[in-house]
């Protein structure tokens, strides 16, 4: 597990997240043409669980199923 510190929406959180799953976050932004905390900050708005780990790693997950 990695854990990193992110801003989002003004306020500091850490996530801890393994290093696969942070790879393809970035990988994710970068085809956005977005930063990572972007990213992270528009998942967090959009998540439907009440952990962001959680979210971070279902979104990865369904966005590596869409590109199937």
């Amino acid at each position: 597990m990695k854990k990193r510190s992110i801003n989002i929406a003004g306020h500091s959180t850490s996530v801890a997240l393994e290093p696969e799953f942070w790879a393809e976050l970035e990988a994710i932004a970068a085809q956005g043409d977005m930063s990572m905390a972007k990213l992270i900050e528009e998942i967090d708005n959009s998540r439907e669980t009440t952990n962001l780990a959680s979210a971070l790693r279902l979104h990865v997950l369904k966005h590596l199923k869409s590109a199937d």
